[in-house]
């Protein structure tokens, strides 16, 4: 019986950058989902997870099924098939699972499963001969592919690295990055505001969509390779434009933010995560989908009543429900914590505290 360990992530800056190849800074979290596990003679992995029916994957049947979209099912087939598409091996198991992460609440539960799964697979039957970055990757492509959710590099990579990280997807760059908010005065928090991600993946998916469809007029693929004085010479009114503009002004913050930690400027870090923030809710306008609930939209509300002038907030991942990020002097976070939780209950706002940080 082995022992396994994946940890949630949350994103820094780069919100919704990553699918169009653009830079991100992201960091792993001390909370994640823990395993025991050890291998079956048959071709079977069976997962009993605390809290949850346990369920079986038969290895011998790896196709995409689009009813299991949304199924942790299908991440664990998801990631068989990315590890034998690579030339690996894969093979029963059994594994009792115990998750700190709650699904929906901004951490990236999805992606700390996949590369759960990704390692008990890679440590029992390939002798740890895959990267984490191929672990990620994989786990992109059973996200995308078997979960039927059209999601970037950025959640995989974070939950499989340790620590904090820069990635430039366009260069090719992942880099470590201290994130020592405590040293600098800070306390970093997230607030899970309990709007569903139910119903969401249409407009999920819309983000990526328009900012390709910018892209295309350009002759590129994706916005990391349209020119930004190209782009503002020839912009054209209208939504796709304006999260076009998001990206080529978020993508050109994000060294900005990791400079600011190297150099510990808290108050620049601040300004820049407002910034970030902002433009999420004004550009990319993934706050609240066409008839989806306002539960993110009165937590931004909220942490800018209790945080103006002292700290910093921003939509946290893919938006529309779900999380809001804050930043703040350390001595505010008592009152913020009491304010966020007036509002959407007890337990609902934690302080993060990122892997690695001593």
């Amino acid at each position: 019986m082995q022992r396994f360990f994946a940890p949630g992530r949350t994103e820094l800056a780069g919100n919704h950058t990553d699918h169009q190849l653009g830079r991100v800074l992201a960091a792993s979290v001390d909370v994640g989902i823990t395993a025991r596990a050890a291998r079956r003679r048959d071709r079977r992995v069976c997962i009993h997870s605390k809290g949850f029916r346990p369920f079986t994957v038969a290895l011998d049947d790896l196709v995409v099924d689009p009813r299991a979209y949304g199924k942790p099912w299908a991440l664990v087939r998801g990631m068989a098939a990315a590890i034998l598409d690579a030339g690996g091996t894969v093979g029963g198991f059994e594994a009792w699972v115990s998750s700190a992460l709650k699904p929906g609440g901004g951490l990236s539960s999805s992606a700390a499963f996949e590369i759960l799964v990704g390692r008990i697979f890679n440590a029992l039957y390939n002798g740890g001969a895959f990267s984490p970055e191929q672990l990620a990757r994989f786990g992109q492509q059973a996200e995308n592919r078997h979960f039927g959710k059209p999601s970037g590099l950025m959640d995989q990579l974070a939950c499989a690295l340790d620590g904090a990280v820069y990635i430039d997807f366009a260069a090719g760059e992942i880099a470590p990055v201290a994130a020592p908010f405590a040293d600098m005065g800070l306390t970093l928090s997230l607030t899970d505001t309990g709007g569903s991600h139910a119903g969401l993946t249409a407009a999920y998916a819309a983000l990526p969509t328009d900012m390709c469809s910018v892209a295309r007029r350009f002759g590129a693929k994706t916005l990391s390779q349209v020119d930004p004085t190209d782009f503002y010479a020839h912009r054209q009114p209208g939504l796709a434009d304006d999260r076009a503009a998001h990206f080529f002004e978020e993508n050109a913050r994000v060294p900005q933010m990791r400079d600011a930690l190297v150099h510990r400027d808290a108050a620049a870090y601040l300004r820049l995560m407002n910034a970030s923030g902002r433009s999420s809710e004004q550009l990319l306008r993934n706050v609240r989908a066409p008839g989806g609930d306002d539960r993110l939209e009165r937590g931004l509300a909220r942490a800018a009543d209790l945080l103006d002038g002292v700290g910093a907030w921003r939509v946290h991942g893919g938006g529309f429900a779900g999380c809001v990020q804050a930043l703040m002097p350390c001595d505010a976070f008592p009152a913020y914590k009491k304010g966020m939780e007036a509002l959407f209950g007890p337990g609902s706002c934690r302080e993060l505290h990122i892997t690695g940080v001593k």
